[in-house]
């Protein structure tokens, strides 16, 4: 099958987890052209270099600004005016070069990513949507989880539902599994690169600490007042040792091996490293990016199901209290059940054949999940396509 892959490329998570669907449908045979925008464009082309079955386009993509742990929305919104101009030419000659490859894609796969969708919109291309962002707007929230029925929820669930409407079918990938509240949707564990599902479990003594704000000067020294404990710091841009604290460079081996041998996780809201951390029963102490609702959901939802806490500031005494507790949450992960793709993969086949053979849009799936829609609206909610 002819597939064009779209892939956002703010954040380095999205890039990750489709490179996993993008190992599977080319083992599979299938041709498979890919528009990515930002860090992820040449992440993924360096890594399947040389590999004719499969090609890759750059597209301009929306970026994020942040100060300090917050999502600056005005910066956000002024910086990607100002690279609009130049962003959209460059997708106009992206389409151009995409078409004039010939024989036009028989499905659509997006990661969130609007450039492919669009395209599949015009041509009349079945798209399939494989991302975590669906399970704000298409699954049951209880109020503890969203904070109520805020403004900010209520703006990105508003944002999520107009991304990608009326897809051939939504794969939503979660480590939390809220009932389904609409049709065409089904729930499957995290998508994980083979280092993570390869490691093995060895509880250490050292805590690791993933930092994406290279800016934040206050966090050693906060790591330093808590001398009982060793500390693996990345993401500061530099290495070295300062006292009961190791500043690391990166490095995907050793960082997964301090991941599978750490007594905790210290990091933010992200989705990716969340569910790595659950998958190998890591205790986690989120602190989301503030303004992030998608952050702050996982983070909720870990603490709800006792895998980890949740602090809106990073602080030495937050930090003491959540290591101090970090036996509790290892019990109730405990009762989490580790999965691989192999859900994932065999709802993209049963889509992959749908689509093949022209069946109208399944309301559900067949194979294997974690979640599906109920058949019927649920109580106080409308199931609609949207």
């Amino acid at each position: 099958m002819r597939i064009l892959y779209g892939v956002v490329g703010e954040g380095m998570g999205r890039a990750t987890r489709s490179r996993v669907v993008l190992e599977y449908l080319v083992s599979r045979g299938h041709e498979v052209h890919v528009v990515v925008s930002g860090r992820a464009h040449a992440f993924l082309a360096e890594r399947f270099k040389g590999r004719p079955e499969i090609d890759f386009h750059e597209i301009h993509g929306l970026a994020l600004t942040y100060e300090g742990n917050a999502l600056d929305r005005s910066e956000s919104l002024w910086d990607n005016l100002e690279k609009a101009p130049a962003g959209i030419l460059r997708n106009v000659e992206t389409y151009a070069a995409v078409a004039e490859e010939g024989a036009r894609a028989q499905l659509v796969v997006s990661d969130f990513e609007s450039w492919a969708y669009l395209y599949a919109l015009y041509h009349r291309i079945p798209v399939v949507s494989i991302d975590n962002m669906q399970v704000i707007n298409r699954c049951l929230h209880d109020e503890d989880v969203t904070g109520g029925d805020g403004f900010d929820f209520q703006l990105v669930k508003a944002a999520v539902k107009v991304k990608l409407p009326g897809a051939y079918h939504y794969l939503v990938t979660s480590f939390f599994f809220p009932p389904v509240r609409k049709r065409r949707t089904t729930l499957v564990p995290p998508i994980l690169r083979p280092q993570i599902l390869a490691a093995r479990r060895e509880p250490g003594q050292h805590v690791l600490v993933y930092q994406t704000a290279a800016a934040n000067q206050a966090l050693v020294p906060a790591l330093q007042r808590l001398d009982a404990w060793q500390f693996r710091v990345y993401g500061l841009g530099r290495a070295g040792r300062e006292g009961n604290v190791t500043l690391c460079a990166f490095s995907e081996t050793a960082f997964v091996d301090d991941l599978r041998t750490a007594r905790a996780v210290v990091a933010g809201g992200g989705f990716s490293l969340m569910s790595e951390a659950v998958h190998l029963r890591v205790p986690m102490l989120s602190v989301p990016v503030e303004k992030q609702f998608e952050q702050e959901l996982n983070a909720r939802y870990l603490a709800k199901l006792g895998y980890g806490a949740w602090a809106r500031a990073l602080d030495a005494d937050t930090i003491a209290g959540f290591l101090d507790n970090a036996e509790a949450h290892a019990r109730a992960l405990a009762a989490y059940e580790p999965r691989d793709n192999t859900m994932l993969f065999a709802c993209v086949e049963e889509l992959m054949r749908d689509v093949s053979i022209d069946e109208p849009p399944p309301d559900r799936l067949e194979a294997d999940a974690m979640g599906k829609w109920f058949g019927k609206p649920l109580e106080g909610e409308f199931a609609d396509d949207q």
